[in-house]
């Protein structure tokens, strides 16, 4: 009877000690950002503000009343919630870069929104080389990165540089606005390339990004911008809590 009780006695407190060890890992496991919100909640969120909120890019603005474009919006919003995002590190990187990537855009003309590709593309990495070879934090192929002067050889790889590369960005996105005159299909141009999206206009007659049907990852590449500019400049209204938050949206020189 005594040993069954020391028996006993052993196996509660194991199941102690796990249920603390599994308590401890879930309460340091946000160490670097405080509080995250229930998923559920979260989705009732966005859900409720996309209703009430006009969400736009490059101040165009996305259609509301729309249930495929609300159920896009909806789940690119849903992709970079906090979990499915490693939030801290592209704040880290964004308030790294960001300061050298406006005024370059700002002085292109182009819209402060665009900062957004190098996130969706890379998350900011500068290292980071496409499976077909596109490289750097705009992704730009050998052949577009030259033709905008960067120095791509086998000694030198201006793509990785993220001042000379951004310049080159801003004319490339500049040019597609003289061909597509509107900020949503530039974005979309940018994704899929110049010919292949006047191929698609032109052959369904229709020049709306939100109306076209494009390839997949094209046709979710405006709403993963919108949803990455929404997390980054709002990150507590999508589940963040993030500790000392710097500013983000827009570089004071």
């Amino acid at each position: 009877m005594k040993r069954k009780s020391v028996i006993t006695c052993s196996l509660m407190l194991v199941v102690c000690l796990i249920a603390k060890m599994f308590g401890y890992s879930y309460s340091t496991g946000f160490n670097k950002i405080n509080n995250p919100l229930n998923i559920e909640t979260i989705e009732d969120k966005i859900t409720k503000e996309r209703s009430q909120e006009l969400l736009s890019f490059a101040d165009e603005m996305i259609p509301l009343g729309d249930e495929k474009i609300d159920y896009k919006m909806k789940r690119a919003l849903k992709a970079n919630s906090f979990r499915q995002m490693q939030t801290l590190k592209l704040h880290q990187r964004a308030e790294r870069w960001f300061p050298v990537i406006e005024p370059v855009l700002k002085a292109y003309g182009i819209p402060e929104d665009f900062k957004y590709i190098p996130l969706v593309e890379t998350g900011m990495a500068r290292g980071k080389v496409s499976p077909k070879g596109a490289a750097g934090l705009w992704q730009f192929m050998p052949q577009t990165a030259r033709s905008y002067g960067l120095k791509v050889n086998s000694k030198v790889d201006e793509r990785t540089n993220v001042y000379l590369s951004t310049v080159a960005a801003a004319k490339y996105l500049r040019d597609l606005y003289k061909v597509f005159n509107s900020w949503t299909l530039v974005a979309a141009a940018y994704n899929v390339g110049e010919g292949s999206l006047q191929r698609q206009i032109n052959r369904q007659g229709e020049d709306n990004y939100f109306r076209l049907k494009l390839n997949r990852e094209t046709g979710r590449y405006v709403y993963s911008l919108i949803s990455m500019k929404e997390v980054i400049e709002k990150p507590e209204k999508y589940g963040y809590q993030i500790n000392n938050p710097r500013k983000l949206l827009a570089y004071q020189p």
